[in-house]
C-alpha cells in the first residue's frame, strides 16, 4: 500500500470502530417487524443487544467494511480526484458531481459488502449464544449466497444502493468544500483541526439526510428472504408496504441512531487522516490542510 491507501485504510478503520455499533442499531430498527417490536428505540436497541447478546453483539457484521475498506476508498478517492480534475475548475457545482460519480462506481463493492454486513447484523437476534449459525463471517456469508442466488443474489439491493449513494456522495463532498471554505483550512492556522473534524462532521450529517430513506429500504430489501419469507418484489413495492403498514415514520426508522453516529465517525476519520498527514508533511512537506483527496465518506462506515 502506497502511504495515501495506508492513510485511507487506517482512517476508514477508525471511522467502522467508533461507528458499526451504531450502525447494527440502525440496521436492527429499520428492519424490525411493526407487529412484534423487540426494540422501542435506539438507546433500547442498544441495552437490549448488549444484554442479550453482550457487547460482541453490537459489532456483527463489522468484518465486511474491514475487507471492503481499501478498495472502495481507492475507487472513490481515484474516480472523485480524477472527475474534479476532468471538469477543469473545482467548483461547488463540480464537487457535487465528482462525488457523485464515486458514489455511483463504489456501488460495484458497497453492495455485496453492506448486503453481507447487513446478514450478520441481523443473525442470532436476541440470542446470547448463538443456536444457529448460517454464516461464520461475512465472507461465508457472501459465498452462501452466490451459491444459493447466484450474481443477483449478492448484488440484491444494488439498484436502491446506487439510488442512495450517489447524491449522498455528491452531497457529502459538496458540503465539505463549502465548510471549509467557509471556515477557511490554512496550514498556518491554530485550529485547523477543529475545523477540518467539525466540517467533516458536518458532511456526514448533511449526506445521511439527503438519502436516509432510501437506506431504509435498502435495508429492508437486502434483509428480505431472511429466514425463508420474502416479503418485497422491489423497490416500489416495498415503499408502498411499507408506507401502507408503518406510514411515514416508517422512512426515518433508526435515524437517531445515524445521527448520532455519523459526526464521531468522521471525526475519528478526520483525526487519523490529520494525525497522519502531520507526520507525512514533517518528512515530505506535504501541507496540513490536504485531507480532502483522502476523506472517507460515511454511507459505507
Amino acid at each position: 500500500l502506497s502511504n495515501n491507501h495506508g492513510i485511507c485504510f487506517v482512517s476508514g478503520a477508525a471511522g467502522v470502530l467508533v461507528g458499526h455499533p451504531f450502525d447494527t442499531v440502525k440496521v436492527r430498527l429499520q428492519v424490525q417487524n411493526v407487529e412484534k417490536p423487540l426494540y422501542r428505540g435506539t438507546f433500547h436497541c442498544f441495552q437490549s443487544i448488549i444484554k442479550q447478546e453482550s457487547a460482541f453483539g453490537l459489532y456483527k457484521g463489522i468484518g465486511s467494511p474491514m475487507m471492503g475498506l481499501t478498495f472502495i476508498n481507492a475507487l472513490v478517492f481515484g474516480v472523485q480526484g480524477n472527475t474534479l480534475r476532468a471538469l477543469g475548475k473545482d467548483t461547488p457545482l463540480n464537487q457535487f458531481l465528482a462525488g457523485s460519480a464515486a458514489g455511483a462506481i463504489q456501488c460495484i463493492i458497497c453492495c455485496p459488502m453492506e448486503l453481507a454486513k447487513t446478514r450478520m447484523q441481523l443473525q442470532g437476534t436476541g440470542e446470547y449464544k448463538q443456536k444457529t449459525k448460517n454464516y461464520k463471517n461475512s465472507l461465508d456469508c457472501l459465498i452462501k449466497i452466490y451459491q444459493k442466488e447466484g450474481l443477483r443474489g449478492i448484488n440484491r439491493g444494488m439498484v436502491s444502493t446506487f439510488i442512495r449513494e450517489t447524491p449522498s456522495f455528491g452531497f457529502y463532498f459538496l458540503t465539505y468544500d463549502c465548510m471549509t471554505r467557509y471556515l477557511g483550512c490554512e496550514a498556518e492556522d491554530s485550529y485547523v483541526i477543529p475545523k477540518l473534524l467539525f466540517s467533516g462532521g458536518m458532511s456526514g450529517i448533511v449526506s445521511w439526510l439527503s438519502t436516509y430513506p432510501m437506506d431504509v429500504i435498502k435495508s429492508r430489501l437486502q434483509a428480505d428472504g431472511v429466514g425463508g419469507v420474502t416479503q418485497y418484489k422491489g423497490i416500489m413495492d416495498c415503499v408502498r408496504k411499507s408506507y401502507h403498514e408503518e406510514g411515514w415514520r416508517v422512512f426515518t426508522r433508526g435515524l437517531t441512531s445515524t445521527l448520532l453516529r455519523a459526526f464521531p465517525v468522521n471525526a475519528a476519520t478526520f483525526a487519523t487522516v490529520t494525525v497522519f498527514l502531520m507526520y507525512m508533511r514533517s518528512e515530505d512537506n506535504i501541507p496540513e490542510c490536504e485531507p480532502d483527496p483522502v476523506i472517507h465518506q460515511p454511507s459505507t462506515l
